[in-house]
């Protein structure tokens, strides 16, 4: 891998993180693309160390929001900050299992068949587009005449397994837990910030390991060996820039409810992944 080849994904990364359209499914289509054959390690190892990228743009733009949770949570203020950190540690213990117990089979679906992700991102585009008709016609979901709500801690949980769950590639992380907000009757603007919190502590704590992965002696590190430091450099920073124009972005779209075009987009993305 070049550097050009690491700018492209790390654009890549930075847009596709925060629209509903799959940062993992559209590395993996690009990937082929650019013709990249890496070892699966260094491959996953490159992805999330593009998502810290994105994880400390979110970091960035919701600074406002991000700090008086911390305060809360570090000095025990027991206020509803420190319980929305709660909330958000309660979210991440589905997605914790699965990195801890089902890391290896996660790794083999990363391996440059298209055909996972053509079928990820046909779901995705499904679940986005019965979260739009559910907000349209709240009929639907049983939700008639009952007003948006907070995240309650069963919420939580709930998104939580859904985060989970997307780590298949090419079932957008988050649309997925954007969707599922919706269609339990959450806020909108609520159910976006949330979802970009919560995905924080597990690509963080991630990151974190593979730095130190790549700390150790280079007989155990031949991911790190075959990707390179500039790459890697040029990749999350591009990563980075593009991360804090998304985020900000798709709060905008959230809370003006289009959701559904990505939808669209995610039906001929998948087609075109299923064909190739």
């Amino acid at each position: 891998m070049d550097w050009i080849d690491a700018l492209i994904l790390g654009i890549v990364q930075g847009l596709s993180e925060y629209l509903p359209i799959s940062s993992s499914g559209h590395l993996e289509i690009f990937k082929q693309v650019l013709g990249l054959d890496l070892n699966p390690d260094a491959s996953l190892e490159f992805s999330v160390m593009l998502h810290v990228a994105t994880v400390l743009s979110t970091i960035v733009v919701l600074w406002k929001e991000f700090m008086p949770l911390c305060v809360s949570f570090f000095t025990f203020r027991r206020d509803n900050n420190f319980y929305y950190v709660c909330k958000i540690l309660l979210s991440c213990i589905p997605v914790a299992i699965v990195g801890v117990f089902f890391k290896d089979q996660v790794a083999s679906l990363f391996e440059g068949d298209l055909t996972v992700v053509g079928i990820c991102l046909m779901v995705t585009a499904v679940l986005l587009s019965f979260a739009y008709f559910t907000r349209t016609r709240p009929a639907l979901a049983g939700r008639a005449g009952k007003p948006a709500r907070d995240i309650s801690w069963l919420d939580a949980f709930i998104i939580g397994c859904s985060q989970a769950v997307a780590v298949l590639p090419g079932l957008s992380r988050s649309g997925t837990t954007i969707a599922t907000g919706i269609l339990l009757g959450d806020k909108r603007e609520s159910i976006a910030q949330f979802s970009f919190f919560m995905v924080i502590i597990p690509i963080l704590g991630e990151g974190l390991l593979d730095i130190k992965k790549m700390l150790e002696p280079a007989t155990d590190v031949v991911a790190s060996a075959s990707i390179g430091a500039i790459p890697m450099i040029v990749g999350f920073c591009a990563s980075f820039i593009m991360g804090c124009l998304a985020c900000k972005w798709m709060l905008n779209i959230v809370k003006k409810g289009k959701l559904v075009w990505f939808a669209v987009y995610c039906v001929a993305a998948g087609l075109l992944c299923l064909l190739w």
